[in-house]
């Protein structure tokens, strides 16, 4: 490690509900930071979910003019700069590397009915493996397909077809660039071998991408471009500054939690809640979703998602929170301190109120999935439905480190917590005593943005390798350790009440599909 002047690392954090820019010193600690929230997505058709892809290079550039008052030392000392970003939102760009159209969220549920066009061989073997379903679903959900289909005037312009980890890059540098950690939806991808998939592969005939569309890719430490002219006016950003590659936002939140081997699991309250964890070998938790590319090259992050799990506690908060949010204004304290007190409120178990957070098909369950509430009485408070969605989710992310266990036959010896969720006492130690294991939490809220500065710590030099970086900037904070009464009442709902539920309502949930229309 360098031992000259300190030497300070900016990362920009471009999520799903805000965009954060950070700046970290060489030892992980946050020196400084601006926050810009989003706006919600627009939904011109049920199920869609689009932002201007501009939306979101306006948020960098206002959220850098924002942070640079912060600082107290001369933007020269910053050594490197690496973004992170939300995964599978997808930009399409012509010639003149202008959007053609909205990015296409993640969060978008659109889908086309055609099959992708198999040779006869491709489509035997898939079959024969088990695969059709899956095959099908990654054809019928892919933007790629539906925006060929139903704008083919578009399609016929676009030039590149990139995540919005790689329009990013192309803004900061005039390059066509992204990172192979990034590199999660539904693109011709090799997720076992960490690059673009072969001519032979199944997924360009399921796709209408050519190679010629995508992004140059880069290992999470190397050099994607530098900061150019243009963007160093529009952003504050020193012009040649090095872009660090990173990875996506969980994967760069597994690596800022310090979880760089199967034995640590990852565990994120965000807006997907996931438990990861890092292997040096390939490990489909479920069969045919794959482990995505982590941070550290060579690496893959196994995982287990409950889709839109903290997104579920946002909408609570907006919907019911009313109460909280003008005591919050009133007494002058944070809505969360409130929605804590909620918690506090109502025993453990929630009196018997259980609540499965399938508001997505996601690894746990399939396509008919819906959300559930069961064990109503009049006992039951606002204050009841609250911890009984927290605990809902933390169940299913229990049975998410239980499969990786079984998959990967190492049983798990520590639990990082992060994510919004994360920066409450109260619902750490729910996390303590469902799972039945200490868990702590990071010394900073900011994994993510911790992650890309650790990436990029390592792509200057300012250590030699990702063990070395994790060691020095990706400390423990808080631990709580689990109260043997709760996780006992939390035990014998889990197996005899949570773990039941889905198979037992799956019929109800087919059923409500086909008669309302609706479909998660």
């Amino acid at each position: 490690m360098s031992r000259d002047k300190p030497q300070y690392l900016l990362t920009i954090d471009n999520g799903t509900q805000s965009l954060r820019a950070l700046v970290f010193d060489q030892q992980g600690q946050l020196l400084a930071k601006s926050k810009v929230d989003f706006e919600a997505y627009s939904a011109p058709e049920e199920d869609w979910a689009e932002q201007r892809a501009e939306y979101f290079w306006d948020a960098l550039c206002q959220a850098c003019e924002q942070l640079w008052p912060q600082l107290d030392f001369p933007r020269t000392q910053i050594k490197a700069v690496s973004v992170t970003t939300q995964r599978a939102t997808v930009v399409t760009v012509d010639a003149e590397g202008q959007p053609l159209r909205p990015a296409i969220s993640w969060m978008d549920k659109r889908r086309v009915d055609s099959k992708p066009a198999l040779r006869w061989w491709e489509a035997a073997g898939i079959k024969l493996l088990g695969a059709k379903a899956a095959v099908t679903n990654f054809h019928a959900h892919a933007q790629a397909n539906w925006i060929a289909q139903r704008e083919p005037d578009t399609w016929q312009k676009v030039h590149k077809y990139l995540l919005l980890s790689g329009y990013q890059s192309y803004k900061l540098t005039g390059q066509y660039t992204d990172t192979v950690s990034a590199q999660v939806g539904y693109l011709p991808f090799d997720f076992k071998r960490l690059g673009w998939a072969s001519k032979f592969d199944w997924k360009w005939r399921a796709l209408p991408i050519t190679d010629a569309m995508l992004p140059q890719l880069k290992v999470a430490g190397e050099t994607l471009g530098q900061i150019t002219a243009e963007a160093s006016k529009q952003t504050g950003i020193p012009e040649g500054l090095p872009l660090i590659a990173s990875g996506s936002d969980k994967a760069c939140e597994v690596l800022g939690s310090g979880c760089l081997e199967p034995g640590t699991g990852s565990l994120s309250y965000g807006t997907i809640a996931t438990f990861n964890i890092t292997s040096d070998r390939y490990l489909e938790a479920v069969p045919f979703h794959p482990a995505y590319p982590g941070v550290a090259p060579g690496t893959f992050n196994a995982e287990m998602a409950v889709m839109r799990g903290y997104w579920m506690v946002s909408w609570f908060k907006k919907e019911f929170g009313l109460r909280e949010q003008n005591l919050a204004a009133e007494q002058g304290v944070t809505v969360e301190t409130l929605f804590d007190d909620l918690l506090t409120a109502v025993p453990p178990g929630s009196m018997g109120l259980m609540l499965q957070p399938y508001w997505s098909a996601g690894p746990n369950n399939d396509g008919d999935a819906k959300g559930a509430i069961i064990g109503f009485s009049d006992v039951h408070t606002r204050a009841h439905m609250y911890r009984a969605m927290i605990e809902g989710i933390t169940y299913a992310l229990r049975e998410g480190k239980e499969l990786l266990e079984k998959r990967s036959g190492q049983k798990l010896k520590r639990l990082r917590v992060s994510g919004g969720g994360s920066q409450s006492d109260q619902v750490m130690q729910i996390t303590a005593d469902i799972f039945g294991m200490t868990v702590e939490r990071p010394h900073t809220y900011e994994t993510s943005g911790l992650g890309a500065a650790i990436a990029a710590a390592v792509g200057v030099g300012i250590y030699p390798d990702f063990k070395s970086a994790v060691e020095q900037m990706a400390q423990p904070g808080d631990s709580f350790s689990p109260v043997a009464e709760h996780q006992r009442t939390y035990n014998q709902l889990y197996e005899n009440v949570y773990r039941k539920m889905y198979e037992r309502l799956r019929p109800s949930y087919q059923a409500i599909q086909a008669i309302a229309g609706y479909r998660t």
